[in-house]
């Protein structure tokens, strides 16, 4: 993509016209996505990801960053995803309850890229 569009703009386009069935996808799928190269690529995207998530924050809308998780684990997004949804006031802090918080938002977001 080019360079012109900034990181996160092309990010979020990506994830709004992703079909749904596709979604949610992993942060490497979105690193293939956006035609990223090395190195670092994997810390861009979840830094982008973070500037979307303080963006949907201020502006009260589903976080889109929601659309893209780990491929290791349980399918959730990486911890600092969690961690800034904390901070931003979005999700509780309690750890157990962050997948359903998680859960919630996905679908949320998924409402919105329909």
């Amino acid at each position: 993509m080019t360079d012109i569009v900034s990181l996160p703009d092309q990010v979020r386009q990506i994830l709004e016209t992703t079909p749904r069935e596709a979604l949610p996808m992993t942060y490497r799928q979105l690193v293939e996505a956006l035609g990223l190269r090395p190195p670092r690529t994997i810390q861009r995207v979840t830094q982008a990801l973070e500037t979307l998530m303080r963006e949907d924050a201020q502006r009260g809308e589903p976080f889109i960053a929601a659309l893209v998780v780990s491929r290791r684990g349980e399918g959730l997004p990486a911890q600092g995803f969690f961690e800034l949804a904390v901070e931003l006031g979005r999700f509780p802090a309690e750890p157990s309850r962050h997948a359903d918080a998680w859960r919630d938002e996905l679908r949320r977001a998924l409402e919105g890229n329909g």
